[in-house]
């Protein structure tokens, strides 16, 4: 599952002609809506200088805009454009939809049982990482 998922961050990533990080940066800015540069920095976990690089990436693709802020006039936010998180979605809907379709499939046992697996997987991840949330 890990490999298919990360084979599939590619084939978006591709598709809309940007790497990993540009394609990372993308999914909260259309998670989000907008982000400063600094809080899309932390959300990355990349510098400010780094971050600065993958805007400008997103916004010589046309992926995004950066705007002023709307209470600090020192900031500017960064927004995602319309067209590349459709371009986006067009690439998502295929596995969203297939997903839910087979979530409908599936019995009440058969669901809590899936449930109380990923449950413990999450467990066994936040035991790894050191952390309770």
């Amino acid at each position: 599952m890990v490999h298919l998922s990360r084979a599939f961050e590619r084939k978006v990533g591709q598709a809309l002609e940007v790497n990993a990080t540009d394609l990372s940066a993308m999914e909260h800015l259309i998670q989000e809506g907008s982000l400063t540069p600094g809080e899309l920095s932390r959300r990355l976990d990349i510098s400010t200088a780094a971050t600065t690089l993958v805007v400008d990436r997103l916004v010589a693709l046309g992926h995004a805009q950066r705007h002023p802020h709307s209470s600090d006039r020192r900031k500017v936010v960064v927004v995602p454009a319309q067209e590349s998180v459709s371009r986006a979605f067009q690439q998502l809907l295929p596995v969203i939809g297939g997903v839910a379709s087979l979530t409908q499939d599936l019995s009440d046992v058969e669901r809590q049982v899936i449930e109380a697996f990923l449950a413990r997987v999450v467990d066994v991840y936040q035991s790894a990482l050191g952390s309770s949330s």
